[in-house]
């Protein structure tokens, strides 16, 4: 299994949008048989962060994190996290992980769930950008000449 694939997919389907998860569901006609191995629950993640890039690192704070992991019926493990509360998207996000390492299903959750995820954070990116864009102040030296 390809690391950076799966933590790609698990961050974008920690992105999407409850709705396209269940709607991506459908898609399958043969949907696997889904047994929960824990969860879903939540809990405290402690986040760290630095003053600078060169800093050290401290304990910022903590967060609510959803976790749940799955088994497909041919015994496939899925892990699924999401900040927050909501038990059902961390559920939702251990299915798609487990299926995904399947090649029957991968490739309509590339299609179906994560490329409209990935172009509709992009396009959240990309208006931030434009939004913080149009509040840039640009502070140019100016050289003065000497007076005669």
């Amino acid at each position: 299994m390809d690391h950076r694939n799966r933590q790609r997919r698990l961050a974008l389907l920690a992105r999407a949008q409850l709705t396209r998860l269940h709607a991506c569901w459908h898609q399958f006609d043969d949907q696997p048989v889904v047994t929960r191995l824990r969860g879903p629950e939540t809990g405290l993640a402690m986040i760290r962060g630095r003053i600078d890039a060169r800093g050290g690192r401290f304990n910022l704070g903590e967060v609510t994190v959803a976790r749940a992991s799955v088994r497909l019926d041919d015994g496939t493990v899925g892990h699924g996290y999401v900040l927050g509360r909501s038990l059902e998207h961390a559920e939702w996000i251990a299915v798609y992980d487990a299926m995904a390492q399947h090649a029957r299903f991968a490739d309509t959750i590339e299609t179906q769930l994560l490329e409209p995820t990935e172009r509709a954070v992009a396009a959240a990116r990309e208006k931030i950008r434009r939004r913080a864009g149009a509040t840039r102040c640009r502070f140019d030296t100016l050289v003065r000449e000497a007076a005669p």
